[in-house]
């Protein structure tokens, strides 16, 4: 069966609490028990040092170490030490016989047992705390504690004999039992009580990442309208808000990518559409002889359009796999944007546009690759054709500084809407509201313009005043050449401008 990330979490969560509430469960039991058996044991002691004490001082008479005591005297009172401590306490001679009892425990004792001599040396020597029998005295074990009883003699202090306190294990064990069923008790409850909490939290915790799971799956069949709800500021409600700008970047890029496969369609069923027909027309003769050259210049223009489809997909494709690569070499950036406009000159003229600013530009020379940059200028150039408005104008200035060379193409005409001017050099972006009279093509000239620029380490921006004019400037970086080289440069201006080159040296 699938275990997912919840089931995983949680069993996880609540094995770590349930091994850590045994574990101190264990802890706490060993070290109430460990207290209770010292604590016990310091009582023993402590009651049987104070019998001790009571029996040397009753002693009646010592004579070998043996002694006679005045039961009656002492009776009453080791009793009440027994009963008081629920004990059991054994004065002896120095041989191990026993001399008195009291139980206060109700042990079952045999009485005609004598202690063991290792014992009462231990106990002589007042260092005998031990769990057992009491050799044999007792038939089930039990905490002993053993002090010497000792009198004043002419030779110094003398043993005379011991005092044994001894508490049942059976009553520890009982004690034991209780506090392993309130340790255990209080573990269910308290696990209970943090299942549930582990339980919610986790629950709690993968609903989003279930929901990215769902929006996942819909993206997968095509539904890019589906968000996950940011509940939170954590790691999660951050992967949210991420996931959501994935979402965002996703539907967009598919509504780019069919209104790309819609304009690439109609774009290359248009030309083909206009040349299928008239080159049947010519073939067939329904078009007459006369006007044939009229019908293959438009045909050619289809043909031209083609290609520049064609080369603006491979411009694409380069960009994309990243196998899009400079040639560089030194060449006229002013002479380029001459040859760009002598292509547009039929245009031009028809539209009645009045070409500013490029009349009296001087050779500027530059690093760079031409075939891209003749790209960069005619499709800036295209686009201020297109839109420039009838009897309007296009200004372009080539200008050089210390550091790059700018370009800049400014037209009239609508211009661009504020909202779209800093879109327009996405891909696939057409600003179809300010630019209606011309929605041909892809979307994809200024975006590979602007690749083209960064490419060759420079920028390109738009500026536009909806409804007076629209201008895209770009530079690029101007590399120093050594003096021979600039000296060449400017004789063949000179030379270009008809005036006469300087002699050489």
């Amino acid at each position: 069966m699938r275990r997912t990330l919840f089931k995983k979490y949680l069993g996880i969560t609540s094995s770590v609490i349930l091994v850590s509430f045994l574990i101190l469960s264990l802890v706490m039991l060993i070290f109430i028990s460990g207290y209770w058996k010292n604590e016990k044991r310091g009582l023993l002691r402590k009651n049987a040092e104070s019998v001790a004490g009571i029996t040397a001082a009753s002693a009646i008479s010592v004579t070998r170490n043996e002694y006679t005591l005045d039961a009656r005297k002492i009776q009453n009172f080791t009793m009440a030490f027994a009963q008081n401590i629920d004990s059991d306490i054994f004065i002896t001679q120095t041989g191990g016989q026993l001399v008195l009892a009291a139980f206060g425990s109700g042990g079952d004792v045999d009485s005609t047992k004598k202690i063991g001599q290792e014992v009462m040396k231990q106990a002589l020597a007042g260092r005998y705390s031990a769990e057992g029998t009491l050799g044999g005295v007792y038939k089930r074990p039990y905490y002993i504690v053993g002090v010497p009883i000792t009198v004043e003699t002419a030779a110094g202090p003398t043993a005379i004999g011991a005092v044994f306190a001894a508490y049942g294990t059976s009553s520890f064990n009982a004690f034991r039992g209780e506090m392993v069923k309130i340790f255990l008790l209080a573990a269910i409850a308290a696990f209970l009580v943090s299942f549930c909490i582990v339980w919610l939290f986790s629950y709690r915790m993968v609903q989003p990442l279930r929901k990215m799971a769902a929006a996942a799956r819909a993206f997968g069949e095509g539904d890019f309208s589906v968000r996950v709800p940011v509940c939170s500021e954590d790691e999660i409600g951050q992967l949210s808000v991420a996931f959501n700008h994935m979402a965002d970047s996703l539907a967009s890029s598919e509504g780019a990518r069919r209104n790309f496969i819609a304009n690439v369609s109609h774009e290359l069923k248009t030309p083909m559409t206009t040349i299928a027909g008239f080159v049947d027309g010519i073939l067939d003769g329904t078009i007459p002889p006369e006007k044939e050259r009229h019908y293959l210049m438009i045909v050619s223009q289809e043909v031209k359009r083609l290609s520049r489809l064609v080369r603006t997909m491979l411009s694409l494709s380069r960009i994309d796999s990243g196998e899009l690569r400079l040639n560089p070499a030194r060449f006229d950036l002013t002479n380029t944007v001459l040859l760009v406009l002598l292509s547009f000159e039929q245009k031009i003229e028809a539209k009645k546009i009045d070409i500013q600013g490029i009349g009296d530009a001087e050779s500027l020379f530059v690093n760079g690759d031409p075939d891209m940059i003749h790209q960069v200028v005619y499709n800036l150039v295209d686009n201020a054709v297109k839109f420039t408005n009838e009897g309007g104008y296009i200004r372009i200035t080539v200008t050089e500084k210390p550091d790059r060379a700018v370009v800049s193409v400014e037209n009239s005409g609508a211009g661009i809407a504020p909202e779209d001017l800093p879109l327009v050099f996405d891909r696939f972006y057409k600003a179809d509201k300010s630019r209606s009279r011309e929605k041909n093509g892809l979307g994809l000239g200024l975006y590979i313009v602007r690749t083209i620029i960064h490419l060759h380490g420079g920028e390109i921006t738009a500026e536009s005043e909806f409804c007076r004019f629209c201008r895209f400037t770009f530079w690029l970086p101007k590399k120093a050449e050594p003096p021979h080289e600039r000296d060449g440069q400017r004789r063949l201006v000179e030379t270009t401008a008809g005036r006469p080159a300087a002699p050489e040296k």
